[in-house]
């Protein structure tokens, strides 16, 4: 006969005690223990219980001595970069971004320079004949390069193909939309095909220590299509970023289980494919021969790579009682209306009958509040049209009361622009450390800093 079970819950915390006890472990509480019923053990719950039956893990300590993990550098800086070092055996990495915008390409590139170095390393194309990847290697110049092509969509007959004999040390999917499980019922790209054939792959690259590159398909949002779990299971994904209209693209680190996020690598699309760009600052930056009213630099920061962008504001008078717009374009609209709220109110500038302008240079995208500065910069510019020196970089975060904030690593920014032949720099006036070579303007408020660049006097 099966024998009830016992059990005590504390009502206040939940704690679960298998005796009472006047006062609850958990919480401290007193007489708060109430008996419930609990599940009655019945031969088949014993059979299923999860708590017996299994074989034991090895536990080892946090001071155990553990090899770091083998790299394999494909020789392409700006994407060894981003990686952390290059490739990590047994690893499994998850790179998307929109149509057209060079996935494959510097996939075949990395591929083709690990295959020269004598590594074994297979493409598995999903989307195009074997034919038509070979055609883009000779176009690439990659047409000698001894990598192995296949097309196939079936995870069945890829790991049949691999798993007999020495494993590929780099193995490409592209992309992990178009595999199908026979394991699993629907169609390619579905939820449950795209987690079942994702999760045996991985398994395959864990168990063979193969390092497994697995293209993704991205929706008009920009997120990699498919479950997201499928990001929780790879250990590093990527997101390659860019306008077809500008000839730059950015590869970016979103997580990095063996690396540090953040990173970016910077490449420019050219005939012969994606070339690396060792100075990404002079790909944001114009010509800056002459003062131009609505300009400023500023010096972003993305992972331990700073990079210096040009923000342009304009502002256009209107007939009264029109209603204003707002534009912009590689920032935050709602970061754009709070430092304009801040210039009037804490400043005395009006921009209630003005339209306002914000672009970043070059397509680039900022999401750092150090560029608040740069922006009330570019502004304050542009209304009062008297332009803010070309030798001259800004940065700060400003707060709604009005004050200017010390953001991280201003002696790296300082560095960068320093290296890049700015003279000066306007920064709150926290900021130390290394200067870099520049003449540093501190302010500590933002109506100190508006002050000095219309001239007026602050009293």
């Amino acid at each position: 006969m099966a024998k009830p079970q016992r059990r005590y819950v504390c009502q206040l915390c939940g704690s679960v005690s298998p005796k009472w006890q006047g006062q609850c472990v958990d919480c401290g509480e007193w007489n708060t223990l109430v008996e419930e019923a609990a599940a009655v053990v019945t031969p088949f719950a014993a059979k299923h219980n999860l708590q017996s039956g299994g074989r034991a893990v090895t536990l080892v300590g946090l001071d155990a001595d553990i090899a770091l993990p083998e790299r394999a550098a494909t020789g392409i800086k700006e994407l060894d970069r981003t990686l952390g070092g290059g490739f990590v055996e047994g690893s499994a990495t998850l790179i998307g971004g929109d149509p057209g915008i060079g996935k494959s390409t510097l996939l075949l590139q990395a591929a083709a320079r690990l295959a020269c170095a004598g590594m074994n390393v297979a493409y598995v194309s999903g989307e195009e004949a074997a034919d038509q990847v070979r055609l883009r290697a000779r176009r690439l110049g990659l047409g000698n390069a001894p990598v192995q092509l296949a097309a196939a969509t079936s995870v069945r007959d890829i790991l049949t193909t691999f798993g007999s004999g020495k494993p590929p040390a780099l193995l490409v999917i592209d992309s992990i939309q178009t595999m199908h499980s026979d394991l699993i019922e629907g169609a390619p790209g579905t939820v449950s095909q795209v987690r079942a054939s994702a999760q045996e792959l991985i398994r395959f690259a864990k168990e063979r220590g193969t390092a497994l590159v697995l293209v993704g398909h991205v929706t008009k949002d920009g997120a990699i299509a498919g479950p997201r779990v499928l990001e929780h299971m790879v250990d590093t994904v990527l997101s390659f970023e860019g306008e077809r209209s500008h000839q730059y693209r950015i590869l970016r680190a979103i997580k990095n289980r063996f690396g540090g996020t953040d990173e970016i690598g910077v490449f420019s699309m050219a005939a012969e494919g994606l070339e690396e760009i060792s100075n990404p600052s002079a790909l944001f930056l114009t010509n800056r021969d002459e003062s131009v009213t609505g300009s400023t630099v500023f010096p972003a920061l993305e992972g331990t790579r700073p990079v210096l962008v040009e923000i342009q504001a304009l502002t256009v008078r209107l007939a009264s009682g029109a209603t204003p717009r707002r534009a912009v374009v590689g920032w935050d609209s709602g970061r754009l209306a709070m430092v304009l709220a801040v210039l009037e109110a804490r400043c005395g500038l009006s921009f209630s009958t003005c339209e306002v302008y914000l672009n970043i240079a070059g397509g680039y995208r900022l999401s750092d509040p150090a560029a608040d500065l740069a922006v009330a910069a570019a502004l304050v510019s542009a209304l009062s049209e008297r332009p803010v020196p070309s030798d001259a970089v800004a940065f700060g975060e400003i707060a709604l009361s009005g004050e200017i904030r010390p953001v991280a690593h201003g002696a790296l920014r300082l560095k960068e622009a320093g290296k890049l032949g700015f003279g000066r720099a306007l920064v709150p006036s926290a900021v130390g450390g290394e200067k870099g070579g520049l003449t540093l303007s501190g302010f500590r408020t933002l109506r100190q800093f508006v002050d000095h660049m219309l001239a007026r006097d602050p009293g």
